[in-house]
């Protein structure tokens, strides 16, 4: 693709980067035939290809976004499936970033979207906060249909009925390892996950224990950054993102690090980028250590000996798109269960996502909504017992509509090697 920027623009690092991207994409349309948006509503300008041509216009032409402009790149999941299919290599990911910073720099949102994505940059990165509003939801759930905006009555349907309680394992401390040490690894918590769903750390921490790796929980360390940073509020992302770049470079230049464990692949694919978005910064040098060394969780599991034994369950596998396509790891998760012991299978189109996306399911419901519908469907039909994923945000998304347990794949291995059965599964029982 051609592009027209000035010697002037391109000495900004941001521009540079994404007329590089830019000039990279020719125009193929492979992306269209694996982008959730496009096959939903059928608008060239709800494909990536479409979305390309609306960001290099506005780029290049320092314009003022208009409505149209922001509702096309609004609609993107940042599923990234486009970057996995485009035979050119273009780097979508960074370069909607970019659209969606300078968006967010330079359009002014009617004011309920601003108040909406105001709140939510300001609750979900906080765990505390997080768990007082889904409280707060489910009060006002026998409300929602007085609800005026969509996006109020989706967010009241997302909030879980059973909220659990913190975990003391989340707190900043260091787990021993059973047995001899073989590795020393700092596990991310997360944010909204803590409020969500703590089955999912306990579980990491006993299987990784149970292994000989000790784990930490770093103090200083919280949330990854990523809900902000796809909403384009760079200056709050990269505040979360260095809180946690400084908290881990103590750890790796103390007793060090082997690996940053994370088992929320959207934060993954936020963290093994810190060396991108910090490249420009002080903390350039320590953000690349960081992200050298951040890991999924299935990826510590793969170089572990797991001595596993599982129940002949039949287990559906979802592949979170921050996993398969933010990350590229597609097959670990499923080899680690099928080596435990599982029936393992697939749904029709593994690549397409659910409609969670972070905070699409909540900005976006009515597209969401019928990704997750056709997900679901795809899901049911091959009849599991229980399904697994990697991301809480999908085991959300799915979960609330599956009709069968929805856990975490590190769930299902750390029952294999001796932990508890999974609660999700208990309570079906």
């Amino acid at each position: 693709m051609q592009t027209s920027f000035t010697p002037e623009q391109l000495t900004d690092p941001a521009i540079a980067r994404s007329n590089e991207i830019l000039r990279s994409c020719v125009h193929c349309g492979f992306c269209t035939a694996t982008c959730p948006t496009y096959q939903v509503l059928g608008d060239e300008l709800d494909s990536p290809r479409g979305r390309i041509y609306l960001i290099k216009d506005m780029l290049e032409n320092e314009r003022t976004p208009d409505a149209k402009t922001v509702k096309h790149i609004d609609r993107c999941l940042s599923c990234l499936a486009c970057m996995t299919t485009c035979p050119s290599g273009v780097h979508y990911m960074h370069l909607v970033d970019h659209g969606r910073a300078y968006i967010e720099k330079n359009y002014r949102r009617p004011f309920m979207d601003r108040a909406l994505r105001w709140t939510l940059a300001q609750v979900l990165p906080h765990s505390g906060r997080f768990r007082a509003a889904l409280g707060l939801a489910r009060l006002g759930r026998p409300f929602r249909r007085f609800m005026p905006d969509p996006r109020l009555r989706a967010m009241l349907d997302m909030a879980p009925r059973d909220i659990p309680s913190p975990s003391p394992n989340d707190r900043p401390q260091t787990f021993a390892a059973q047995g001899p040490r073989i590795k020393r690894v700092a596990l991310m918590t997360g944010c909204a996950q803590k409020a969500l769903n703590t089955d999912i750390n306990d579980a990491t921490i006993r299987i990784l224990r149970r292994h000989g790796v000790e784990v930490v929980v770093a103090r200083g360390a919280g949330c990854c950054g990523a809900l902000t940073h796809h909403m384009g509020r760079e200056g709050q992302s990269h505040a979360s993102a260095a809180a946690n770049i400084k908290a881990w470079v103590a750890e790796m230049d103390g007793e060090g690090l082997d690996a940053i464990v994370i088992n929320t692949s959207g934060c993954g694919t936020t963290v093994k980028d810190y060396g991108h978005m910090f490249r420009n910064d002080p903390l350039a040098a320590n953000a690349a250590r960081v992200s050298a060394i951040a890991r999924d969780i299935s990826e510590v599991l793969e170089g572990l000996d797991l001595n596993a034994r599982a129940e002949p369950l039949r287990v559906t596998y979802h592949s979170a798109c921050s996993l398969q396509h933010g990350q590229q790891i597609k097959d670990t998760p499923k080899k680690l269960l099928k080596k435990a012991g599982f029936a393992v299978v697939e749904p029709r189109d593994p690549h397409l996502c659910c409609g969670s996306a972070g905070t699409y399911n909540l900005m976006q419901p009515a597209i969401s909504g019928e990704l997750k519908a056709r997900k679901v469907a795809t899901l049911q039909a091959t009849q599991p017992d229980v399904i697994a994923a990697g991301n809480i945000g999908c085991m959300m998304q799915i979960g609330s509509a599956a009709g069968v347990p929805v856990v975490h794949t590190v769930e299902l291995l750390d029952w294999a090697t001796g932990g508890p059965k999974p609660p999700a599964l208990i309570k079906n029982d």
